[in-house]
């Protein structure tokens, strides 16, 4: 993990087309803004788990079904 510091205004770039600018800190929260592609996915990690965790149920929601299909 790279860490950097970062203040009011200042920006990153990642991958010459994702740039995150630090908007506000207030105490320990920080508020950012991030300009992407609209093909670029963004998520909080808390709902990004919980897309994961749905996807990977439904996959195997999926596999059994196809296996009870295949079996008979």
């Amino acid at each position: 993990m790279l860490a950097l510091s970062r203040k009011k205004n200042e920006a990153i770039v990642i991958n010459n087309d994702i740039e995150i600018t630090i908007l506000e800190v207030k105490g320990e929260q920080v508020k950012i803004g991030i300009a992407a592609p609209k093909e670029v996915p963004i998520y909080r990690k808390e709902v990004y788990i919980q897309i994961q965790s749905a996807t990977q149920e439904a996959v195997n929601a999926e596999g059994m079904e196809a296996l009870k299909n295949l079996l008979g």
